[in-house]
């Protein structure tokens, strides 16, 4: 990557939602509404840990199908997934888009595997596929999942490093994202200074409007408020 952002741009991203992000863009780079965000549901079993800011690691599993497990290139191929995930940048996000022809017939995600990654330097996995063991998740790793199912199957890393697209959100490896309960988004590291300079104009004028709608004023009010 040409850019690595700073600490203070790292703590302004965390410090709000992913819509608020998405809402920045649109004044920033308004070219980019539209795309670059997720578009359809993702289940979010702890809405209530912050905001993951992190780098794409990108991957590519299945499920369905029995791994090769009499080719020890597969146990190879697993060991540098493995220093894939733990190389910089960090900290990392796991991108994992199920290339299954039923997506979510095996959970990648479970006890084992978020303690590994969490191990890694990941905050936590955004992938259309499926996750199990809830209960059991490493502490603060966050999981943002098309569905959630109780096996494993034949669950096996297909390839890692390349473009991937999440319910409408292509992602290229080392892709800086922003994700929380409400689905995930690419943020290009140059717009990042602006949308923080946007950041308090947006939250005034979203402050008059609601103000105006709970005054009791009526359409007059808000109109006004909208207007500005």
């Amino acid at each position: 990557m040409s850019q690595t952002p700073t600490q203070a741009q790292f703590e302004f991203l965390r410090s709000i939602d992913t819509p608020t992000v998405c809402n920045l863009l649109e004044i920033v780079a308004p070219e980019r509404r539209g795309f670059g965000y997720t578009v359809r549901h993702l289940h979010c079993p702890f809405p209530n840990l912050p905001p993951m800011v992190g780098f794409a690691k990108t991957v590519t599993m299945r499920a369905q199908d029995r791994v090769p497990l009499g080719e020890a290139g597969y146990m190879n191929k697993r060991l540098d997934y493995l220093d894939y995930i733990a190389a910089q940048p960090q900290p990392g996000i796991a991108v994992i888009q199920d290339v299954d022809e039923i997506v979510g017939f095996g959970a990648f995600w479970g006890e084992v595997q978020t303690n590994i990654h969490k191990a890694l330097g990941c905050l936590g996995t955004i992938t259309n596929g499926s996750i199990r063991d809830i209960p059991q998740v490493a502490p603060g790793f966050q999981m943002l999942a098309g569905s959630i199912a109780p096996s494993h199957a034949f669950v096996h890393v297909v390839d890692y490093g390349l473009n991937v697209n999440i319910h409408g959100m292509a992602v290229r490896s080392g892709d800086l994202i922003h994700a929380d309960q409400h689905g995930a988004v690419v943020v290009p590291i140059e717009t990042i200074d602006g949308m923080k300079a946007a950041a308090p104009k947006l939250a005034a004028k979203e402050a008059q409007i609601i103000e105006a709608a709970r005054s009791g004023k009526g359409v007059e009010a808000i109109k006004a408020a909208m207007k500005g």
